[in-house]
């Protein structure tokens, strides 16, 4: 027997689930329906199968093939224009000259169809079609049969007033060739609407068959969500593949769930499924292929797509998650909920429930979505952030990404320019990196490939070198491992401008991207020993010490962190003979990211052997080589705001004066400092392209940011622990003191900070209104609303990546400041309502 499935449906109820493909291929735990109908064709031995489509059938088509590959032989016939279901299946009738078997392609059903073939064939029925017992009929054709089985009544889709009985159609037919005789090909027909009921007026033998086991149309969305939840629980009578573990729980091949993950079946993990620890997952519930489920995550009673990435602490209730979606840390998407393919939720949003977002869109982080997200595109809107183009790694920055990102940074500049390229010591910056090379080339870009190197030396070599104009750094982010960082610089070596940011956007966005001919392609080629000529010139840039005065028996602990400083940075510090114990001198990229409390225990680590060996000080250098985090003699932490007012004083001293540039946060010590030296201190916005414009001002000696960075402009203007490193050992050196005596020596002071949220859409107004409230307040504004009360200050900074403010204030005491926090937080607080 043949058998012809129905799958032409276009889902319309389904939606945002069918924008991208047709109902039939919306998956039920591990297969689509179209897959599981299949199946049940097979078990009861049909492999000769004719799919008739209509919507986006070259993805059946693609997906089914043949069908050798599934053990049947599967033909198309494929409707130009809607034709009904008699009328799609007419289209087939050469191929149909005995009885056959009509079967939907969107419905969930575990029938005995050999048992409604008998029946069918038992009572030499023209038609015969399945029924079963339903609660709700009302969606459905409602049948009355006499006691034979044969129909007397039929109601398509009754009011409730017109229901006269809970059996309904299931579109499942056993059909006689001789059904075609009674309608014309090419036009459009229905069998429930005009076809049986024709048949019935001429008294044809049209039977119905009350089948006994599961049937589920798939047509909305609850439908949906309640199927997979059958299956998972065992009403449907399909075995799910993979492995059981027991409790209800299956999984495919290579997942992995961390020992402190909690499962609570149902629940089908598809193949690569990776659940991290303390992830929460309680059944029914589906997580298909290569799905990542972060720690602390809590997912009850959901479904999601293949190739989504579900962040950390975040929150799923009762909701259906789409293909490629990306939920990031703490989002929470309630019951009912549905995220369409390839849609990012950022950070702490709220989707409530009901809620549809179409595919494609991006939820910006902290909001709150009420309403459902249909039209336009609210895809991602900007690029840059404060740390250059920042995304999850092979999630928001994947190889393609990277290609149009650099294809979009090498049409903005000159054809034939040259810019260097370098990475961290890590397999992913690696990748990403790589792909990066290959979007530059094709927009006319000369690449000059720095390898792997610190931050600071592939600055410096962007600034030096001849027919240069700008540079790419790719680094795995210091604070979040699963997280790329692609920084961009200048000529100068320096971040590139808002402006430069903006022309590089559109580009990407338009996907305007400069195409070269063959001649014209960029080449790679790599730059020999960039660490050489940095050095030469560091070494130029340090006051050589007199012999006699060279450290004077003093030692430095200097923590690398397993990083590439380490190839560069001890060599430099032999030449300028210090005495130098080095922790973590070997290169190891499963060392490169620390978490807070391991970042803790390195730096307690060090204070105990800087303590120990009675040394100087000891420092810990970042990964990139920016930052420096330092310990005095003692093995005690040296706040980094301290550091950088310790730093400054030294600076100023050496320099008989000069320019200080700090950010707005910094405290007003520095200004006392810079006053006591016959100083000044120029305040900046906080953020590091601010602080670099400033060290390129005439008269900076010292650029810092209070949370490790340093620039001295006189090497370079850009932060550079290596360069800090070596200027804070010739500095003390020659002022004959100990980097622990400076910070004690310093005016105290006392700053307490704090944040408070704010939804995206009200952070304009409430700047708006602060502006207004606090113009009078004495101080140029630099950045934020700084708020001047004498000796005493607030500073209310909007965060530019999160939905939330900043407040600090700066007092005599730890209670005087706390108490302006907390005044200038409800203030914040109440311009909110």
């Amino acid at each position: 027997m043949k058998a012809v499935v129905m799958a032409g449906g276009e889902g319309s109820r389904l939606r945002p689930l069918t924008v991208g493909r047709p109902k039939p291929m919306v998956p039920i735990a591990n297969q689509s329906v179209l897959r599981h109908i299949i199946n049940l064709l097979k078990k009861h031995g049909i492999t000769d199968i004719i799919v008739t489509l209509q919507y986006m059938a070259d993805v059946i088509q693609d997906d089914l093939g043949d069908g050798r590959s599934i053990g049947c032989n599967i033909k198309y016939s494929i409707e130009e224009i809607p034709l009904g279901t008699a009328g799609s299946v007419k289209l087939a009738e050469e191929m149909l000259t005995d009885t056959f078997i009509v079967i939907s392609g969107d419905a969930l059903t575990d029938f005995n169809l050999e048992e409604i073939i008998k029946f069918h064939k038992e009572h030499k029925a023209v038609a015969t079609l399945t029924l079963t017992r339903v609660a709700n009929p009302l969606e459905y054709g409602v049948i009355i049969t006499d006691a034979d089985g044969r129909i007397r009544q039929m109601q398509e889709k009754p009011s409730w007033g017109e229901v006269f009985s809970d059996t309904v159609n299931t579109g499942i037919y056993i059909l006689e060739p001789e059904i075609f005789k009674y309608y014309e090909k090419n036009v459009t027909f229905d069998f429930s609407q005009q076809l049986f009921p024709m048949l019935l007026e001429k008294s044809q033998p049209v039977y119905g068959y009350v089948a006994e086991g599961y049937w589920s149309d798939v047509g909305s969305i609850a439908d949906y969500m309640r199927s997979t939840a059958d299956l998972l629980e065992g009403r449907v009578n399909v075995t799910l593949t993979g492995k059981h573990l027991g409790g209800g729980i299956w999984v495919e091949d290579d997942v992995v769930i961390a020992p402190t993950a909690q499962l609570y079946g149902p629940i089908y993990l598809g193949s690569g499924v990776k659940i991290q620890p303390g992830a929460i997952i309680r059944g029914p519930t589906v997580i298909r292929d290569q799905c990542m489920v972060e720690a602390r995550a809590n997912i009850d009673r959901s479904i999601i797509w293949r190739n989504s990435y579900i962040g950390e602490r975040a929150e799923l209730r009762g909701c259906m998650i789409g293909r490629q979606v990306t939920i990031k840390s703490r989002a929470m998407i309630f019951e009912g909920a549905v995220v369409g393919d390839n849609t990012i939720v950022g950070e702490n949003a709220v989707i409530q429930p009901n809620v549809k977002i179409w595919p494609s869109k991006e939820i910006e982080r902290g909001a709150k979505v009420n309403t459902s997200i249909i039209w336009g595109n609210q895809g991602r809107r900007v690029l840059f952030g404060r740390f250059g183009v920042t995304g999850l790694v092979n999630v928001d920055i994947t190889p393609e990404f990277a290609a149009r990102l650099g294809a979009s940074y090498g049409a903005i500049l000159p054809r034939g320019s040259v810019v260097t390229v370098n990475r961290e010591a890590h397999h992913t910056p690696r990748m990403i990196k790589r792909a990066l090379l290959s979007g530059l080339p094709s927009a006319g870009i000369n690449v000059a490939d720095l390898g792997s190197c610190p931050i600071p030396v592939a600055r410096y070599i962007t600034r030096i070198s001849e027919h240069v104009l700008g540079g790419v750094h790719v680094r795995l982010s210091p604070v979040d491992n699963r997280t790329i960082d692609i920084r961009f610089m200048d000529k100068r070596g320096i971040d590139i401008d808002k402006g430069v940011e903006r022309k590089v956007e559109i580009i990407f966005f338009r996907e305007d991207f400069r195409r070269v001919y063959t001649d014209d392609i960029g080449r790679i080629e790599y730059l020999p020993n960039p660490s050489e000529h940095y050095s030469l010139d560091f070494l130029k840039k340090i006051n050589s010490l007199p012999t006699n005065i060279q450290m004077r028996g003093r030692r430095l602990v200097v923590d690398y962190s397993s990083s590439n400083t380490s190839t560069i940075l001890p060599t430099i510090l032999d030449k300028m003979g210090c005495d130098v114990v080095a922790l973590n001198a070997a290169v190891d990229e499963t060392k490169l990211f620390r978490t807070p409390e391991q970042f803790q225990q390195d730096m307690r680590r060090l204070g105990v052997i800087t303590n120990t060996l009675d040394a100087d000080f000891g420092v810990k250098i970042d990964t990139g080589g920016e930052k420096i985090f330092a310990v005095d003699g003692r093995g005690n932490q040296i706040p980094p705001m301290q550091l950088l007012a310790a730093v400054a004083k030294l600076m100023l001293k050496a320099n008989s004066g000069g320019i200080i540039a700090i950010p707005v946060t910094a405290p007003s010590i520095i200004e006392r400092i810079a006053a006591e030296h016959n100083g000044e201190v120029i305040r900046t916005r906080a953020n590091s392209f601010a602080q670099m414009q400033a060290a390129t001002r005439n008269g900076v000696i010292l650029v810092g940011d209070g949370e490790g960075s340093f620039i001295f402009p006189e090497f370079q203007p850009a932060a550079d622990g290596m360069f800090a490193i070596a200027k804070i050992i010739e500095l003390t050196v020659r002022q004959e003191a100990r980097i622990g005596e400076v910070i004690n020596n310093l005016p105290a002071y006392t700053q307490v900070r704090s944040k408070v949220t704010c939804r995206w859409e009200d952070k304009g107004r409430v700047m708006r209104l602060l502006n207004e409230k606090y113009q009078n307040s004495n101080v140029r504004q630099v950045d934020g609303i700084r708020i001047n009360l004498g000796d005493e200050w607030v500073l209310i900074l909007p965060d530019p990546d999160r939905p939330l403010f900043h407040i600090q204030a700066e007092s005599h005491s730890y209670e005087q400041a706390q108490q302006l926090v907390d005044k200038y937080a409800t203030v914040v607080n109440n311009l909110q309502h």
